[in-house]
């Protein structure tokens, strides 16, 4: 054991293992009785692949490079894709990012389009696909630029022609709905095929604050449409069909986001069984065959389970995974999800229910086995270098809870002097209506290994723990994320637990913002890491974003008609002369929900301040890094500004230059 000094432990877990590693599986189904699932590939360009399990275990990426299935709806996407087996084979249908055309692909065949292009704005995409192959359809979301503004956009379902006869006319391409909701989700169809259900919702509303159920029969097209639950203060975060034809869905009525069937509550608990719908496709539950029903659910943490709707008994299945992502996909009495923990990283978990009847799952027993089939976990450093993460509370302003995962510098082989507490890092989540989850993320451990802690909070306004939580941050966005985080922060130092001189704050979109603000209204932090952040909320709010945020400000800040002044007050720009510490700020040339002009326009107000400061901008990157080696030189930045501020000697690091 080296007794060193923080900062300086050497550690196997270097940028690029962290980066090679980064993302998880997502959007799992069937084929068939096959598992398929899609997959990053970071040190590809950072494209998501499609990934086939066939019967004997074997896997395989299906989709060479430069394929890349992913959708661009709402600019975060959603599910992407959607296959069947027919006549023993595979068929699918999926988006492809580059020119985000919806297209049919069989093995052993080029994928052939089965959408146009257009030359207007932001083109036509797609997103949410359901395969009717007794139509010759794919049912699915359209999403349509009408010019070249990024509001300049209308949305509704939509079916598109197997044959490929669309590829290269608009026209034949049937419209499902009108456009009288500015939002839509993919339609589920009823057992029966009569009836289709989906979500609506309107600006400036998010979905998280109110959406509408919507139903309608289903002909040669989609009629009596009528709204069967949801509206402004209520939201329904998924909808399907069990197969008794009853309608389920997840409504947050009650402050938490809990199971309905046909309007009456199958489990009402005090937890989670939705969320927030940032991705049109999310599932949280999924009907079986045998009228139970997979959900995943938790008060901050979730897991997997299954509920008897009869019992209203939620039984979780055995296994070390300690956080289940919101994708789930059923065969039969098959469930498939995605499944962490802190030892852990994202992988794909099939449970059987089918050894289990009914009545076992009344007993209280664990259901069925479960087991991973995919993206399994593979240990690429001694698992001795991992975090050993707490779960807190702290005490927030008022006495306000504040919930946060707490990761202390660990490494197996080296132990700091004694007589000074270890540096931290604050890590804000992105949303801000999000939460982070308490998971193996070698980012994290690249930090910790170093002998450098990290304290995620889940600030006033995250999910999972309910409706009043995350109401904590309407109209308080700027203050109450930033004072959670001041709180924990000192807390940690206040306890010995962090040094108060050693203390900085990161975060990436609007977890950037928190951190800009925090830098500019706080004295609490050393340093600061800004990564594609949103600056200028006037700017924000004139159309400087996409559509799906372009309204948001008005629940987080205020309608600006009303609170002008507040979208100054707190903007990072228009406080540029408050911030004395040194930061780095880092940032994708092609987002556009995030624009770099944002930081062009921060950085013009900072000039001449001597402020010790690095702006790095990646081309080919958009909002969320994705690429391998983008990833490498970020972390490597972080840790060099941390290094040079702390007072820190970090082995084999490049030295990051900070101007002034």
């Amino acid at each position: 054991m080296q007794t060193l000094p923080y900062g300086s432990w050497p550690s196997p877990i270097d940028a690029a293992l962290a980066a090679a590693h980064d993302g998880h599986p997502e959007y799992v189904g069937f084929v068939g009785a096959e598992t398929w699932w899609t997959e990053p590939r970071p040190t590809e360009g950072g494209r998501r692949t499609l990934v086939r399990r066939r019967a004997d275990g074997t896997q395989e990426s299906v989709l060479p490079p430069p394929w890349n299935v992913r959708s661009r709806v709402i600019e975060y996407g959603g599910q992407p894709w959607a296959g069947a087996e027919v006549e023993g084979e595979p068929l699918v249908v999926f988006v492809d990012f580059a020119d985000q055309r919806l297209y049919r692909y069989r093995p052993g065949d080029e994928p052939r389009p089965l959408t146009p292009l257009s030359p207007v704005g932001g083109g036509l995409r797609w997103a949410d696909p359901q395969l009717l192959l007794e139509r010759g359809e794919v049912w699915c979301v359209l999403e349509e630029f009408t010019g070249d503004g990024p509001t300049d956009v209308r949305r509704v379902l939509a079916a598109v022609p197997l044959d490929g006869s669309a590829a290269q006319d608009r026209d034949a391409v049937r419209e499902l709905s009108d456009d009288a909701h500015r939002f839509v989700t993919g339609p589920r169809l009823s057992p029966d095929g009569r009836r289709a259900a989906w979500l609506a919702w309107d600006h400036p509303r998010m979905p998280w604050d109110g959406t509408e159920l919507i139903v309608a029969d289903v002909g040669a097209g989609l009629s009596g449409t009528r709204t069967v639950a949801g509206g402004p203060e209520e939201s329904v975060a998924q909808a399907d069909w069990a197969p008794d034809g009853s309608l389920l869905y997840a409504s947050d009525r009650t402050g938490w986001w809990n199971l309905y069937r046909d309007g009456t509550p199958l489990c009402p608990r005090e937890e989670e069984f939705g969320g927030p719908l940032w991705k049109l496709g999310h599932r949280w539950f999924a009907p079986l065959d045998s009228g139970l029903i997979a959900v995943v659910h938790g008060r901050g943490a979730t897991a997997l389970g299954i509920l008897d709707p009869e019992t209203g008994e939620v039984v979780d299945a055995a296994g070390p995974w300690t956080e289940f992502t919101p994708t789930l996909a059923v065969h039969g009495e098959r469930v498939v999800g995605v499944g962490a923990s802190p030892r852990s990283a994202h992988e794909v978990v099939e449970l059987d229910t089918l050894p289990h009847a009914r009545t076992t799952s009344r007993g209280g027993a664990p259901i069925g086995r479960a087991r991973v089939i995919g993206a399994a976990h593979d240990d690429p450093v001694d698992p001795s270098y991992y975090p050993e993460p707490q779960i807190r509370t702290f005490a927030g302003p008022a006495g306000r809870e504040i919930h946060a995962h707490v990761y202390p510098p660990h490494n197996p082989g080296c132990v700091a002097p004694d007589g000074r507490p270890a540096p931290y890092v604050v890590w804000a989540h992105g949303g801000p209506t999000g939460r982070a989850p308490l998971v193996l993320d070698l980012e994290i451990a690249y930090f910790t290994s170093r002998g450098i802690g990290v304290a995620e909070v889940n600030y006033g306004g995250s999910t999972g723990y309910g409706r009043e939580y995350r109401d904590r941050l309407r109209e308080q966005w700027g203050l109450v994320d930033v004072e959670d985080c001041a709180a924990v922060a000192l807390a940690l130092a206040e306890e010995g637990t962090a040094d108060r001189d050693r203390l900085a704050v990161r975060g990436g979109s609007a977890g950037g913002w928190t951190t800009a603000v925090s830098l500019a209204t706080t004295d609490v932090y050393a340093c600061g890491t800004i990564i594609y952040p949103v600056l200028d909320l006037a700017a924000w709010a004139d159309g400087e974003t996409h559509d799906f945020e372009s309204r948001y400000l008005e629940s987080l800040v205020g309608p600006r008609e009303e609170v002008p002044g507040r979208y100054a007050e707190r903007s990072p720009t228009e406080n540029a002369e408050r911030i004395t510490v040194p930061f780095l700020l880092l940032q994708g040339l092609d987002d556009v929900i995030c624009p770099p002009a944002q930081c062009e326009r921060f950085l013009a107000r900072m000039a001449g301040r001597r402020v010790r400061h690095a702006y790095i901008a990646f081309e080919g990157e958009g909002h969320g890094f994705r690429r391998a080696e983008t990833m490498v030189r970020v972390l490597e930045s972080e840790l060099s500004l941390y290094a040079q501020v702390f007072g820190l000697n970090p082995p084999g690091i490049p030295t990051l230059e900070l101007a002034k």
